[in-house]
């Protein structure tokens, strides 16, 4: 592994800016979100690495607002263009946390999925770096592990580089040819050495989700999404911060002859989500559009693919306005 001292950070994100745009974890008005180097460079903003982000790097692969495509009425015909990449070239995010990787292994299962690939997200994905962090000391709020997060080795269909915090130091280990790539670009500022991977210290909060979907889905119609379903206030507060709600709407802008398709972000916790061109809502309530979200997490994503749509990062704990609760969730439907 390269182990490069931590007082070296600048040295160290500027070298990997000379061939990459570099993502980083950073504080800008108050809001924690990863944003270009350069940017945090420019606003003189906070680099923030010993806690995660209150926005997950989601954006970088689902950009909150994408356009799809660009067309043009001439003549009584219809001209469809493909929008240029605005991806001059490869980018690195450093650091991305395990719970974070395990969100793009999600996004991965969706937009990569062997029936149908998305273009666009595929794009995104084959021109970025991931240097995943392994998460020594986890907030109060978190519970990957439960969600069957490996806190010492990321998942290496995503992750491209493997960083350990040695205190002092970080070590660096490649996990693909890109990954390996980018640490050539900042092995001279650091030494070859052998270390042993440090110990994670045990998470608070610890859930049982061994046989859940198959309990969840006889509890379609259970008492317990009355409860759960009282305190929601619709916000979206839950899919706008979480690593792996991907649900879009998709819309036209348009100017005279010609206009944008345009993909943007949209949550199942909204009462127009499911709103048909007749007027049906098949998820009129609170109380189906809260059991629809708990349930995707938690049983459908996983019958289609074998892991949960929740990964324990803890985001929507720490932030939901009424306290939704999934982990009280979680323990709730178990002791039914």
């Amino acid at each position: 592994m390269i182990v490069i001292d931590k007082n070296k950070l600048t040295d160290l994100l500027d070298a990997l800016n000379q061939s990459y745009q570099v993502i980083v974890p950073a504080k800008s008005a108050d809001l924690t979100q990863f944003m270009p180097y350069d940017a945090v460079k420019e606003k003189n903003a906070e680099i923030i690495l010993n806690e995660n982000t209150v926005l997950s790097p989601k954006w970088l692969f689902l950009p909150q607002s994408e356009g799809m495509y660009a067309f043009w009425a001439k003549n009584k015909k219809l001209e469809i263009v493909d929008l240029p990449s605005d991806l001059e070239k490869m980018r690195i995010v450093f650091p991305v946390r395990h719970c974070d990787v395990q969100g793009i292994a999600c996004l991965d299962k969706v937009f990569l999925d062997e029936r149908h690939v998305d273009g666009q997200y595929l794009e995104k994905r084959e021109k970025t770096v991931v240097m995943a962090l392994m998460c020594n000391n986890p907030k109060d709020s978190c519970f990957c592990a439960s969600m069957g997060v490996d806190r010492a080795h990321a998942n290496n269909t995503v992750a491209d580089v493997q960083v350990y915090d040695l205190g002092s130091e970080y070590a660096f280990e490649a996990l693909s040819d890109k990954g390996q790539q980018a640490v050539e670009a900042i092995k001279a500022l650091g030494s070859e050495k052998t270390v042993a991977v440090p110990e994670v210290k045990e998470q608070k909060i610890k859930v049982n989700i061994e046989g859940l979907p198959e309990k969840l889905s006889g509890m379609f119609y259970d008492s317990i999404w009355d409860s759960f379903m009282f305190k929601c206030i619709g916000c979206g507060t839950c899919a706008f911060i979480c690593p792996t709600c991907y649900c879009f709407d998709i819309n036209n802008k348009i100017r005279g002859e010609e206009g944008v398709k345009l993909r943007t972000w949209d949550s199942c916790m909204f009462d127009e989500y499911m709103l048909m061109a007749g007027g049906h809502n098949p998820r009129p309530g609170k109380k189906e559009r809260v059991r629809n979200r708990f349930l995707h997490k938690l049983e459908y994503f996983y019958e289609n693919y074998q892991m949960m749509l929740c990964t324990g990062c803890g985001r929507c704990l720490r932030k939901c306005p009424m306290n939704v609760d999934i982990v009280k969730f979680i323990n709730q439907a178990n002791a039914k």
